[in-house]
């Protein structure tokens, strides 16, 4: 029993982040910014940009909760607005179209906007936060770090095949894409919520 309730928090986690950051998306995203590069570059950004997401996710999952405490923020008011924050981006990812513009030409843009806001951003971290403080056990830890590290490395490779991803993908096979996962991204902000509520009231 112990076994598969440490699988039901590894899939939860894996879910929650694959939803959030898109790995997908992010990829697409990745390709079209870093249109005329060679392989190399191109895979030591993805790289960067995908350890560092990672650093940062954990690292604010496992003291974010404390330094909100230490505002005088609760972790079920965290739970409340992270999850309405979690269903407004839901929202924008069903009803409208992704855009990203950027001035000038930028070489790296392994820590922005690739680590930070695009896989490391408010959402992701908020995401991260309410996953690492509902661990019971370090098993349960190890489950929700690996979940991290998985996204993260499964983020890389594909931003690494990127080229490849947007010629299989389509716009219109990433648009359907976007607003499936929106649904489910909204599904787990309004689960936050209640969550939040439920440990107010009882």
């Amino acid at each position: 029993m112990e076994i598969s309730l440490e699988l039901l928090v590894f899939l939860n986690a894996l879910t929650a982040l694959f939803v959030i950051i898109d790995p997908i998306g992010t990829a697409l995203i990745f390709n079209a910014l870093t249109k005329g590069q060679g392989a190399h570059q191109r895979f030591l950004q993805a790289f960067k940009a995908s350890v560092i997401s990672a650093l940062l996710l954990v690292l604010f999952g496992n003291y974010g909760a404390s330094l909100l405490s230490y505002l005088g923020i609760s972790i079920n008011a965290l739970k409340i607005s992270g999850g309405l924050l979690l269903f407004y981006t839901a929202f924008q990812m069903i009803n409208s179209e992704l855009k990203f513009k950027m001035e000038g030409v930028v070489e790296d843009i392994s820590v922005y906007p690739m680590s930070i806001p695009l896989l490391a951003g408010p959402g992701s971290l908020t995401v991260s936060i309410l996953l690492f403080s509902n661990v019971k056990s370090s098993a349960d830890e190890l489950a929700v770090f690996s979940a991290v590290i998985l996204i993260c490395t499964l983020t890389c490779l594909l931003m690494t095949c990127s080229i490849y991803l947007k010629n299989l993908v389509g716009k219109t096979g990433d648009e359907i894409l976007r607003r499936f996962l929106g649904v489910i991204l909204a599904a787990l902000a309004i689960q936050f919520i209640l969550d939040g509520f439920s440990s107010i009231l009882n």
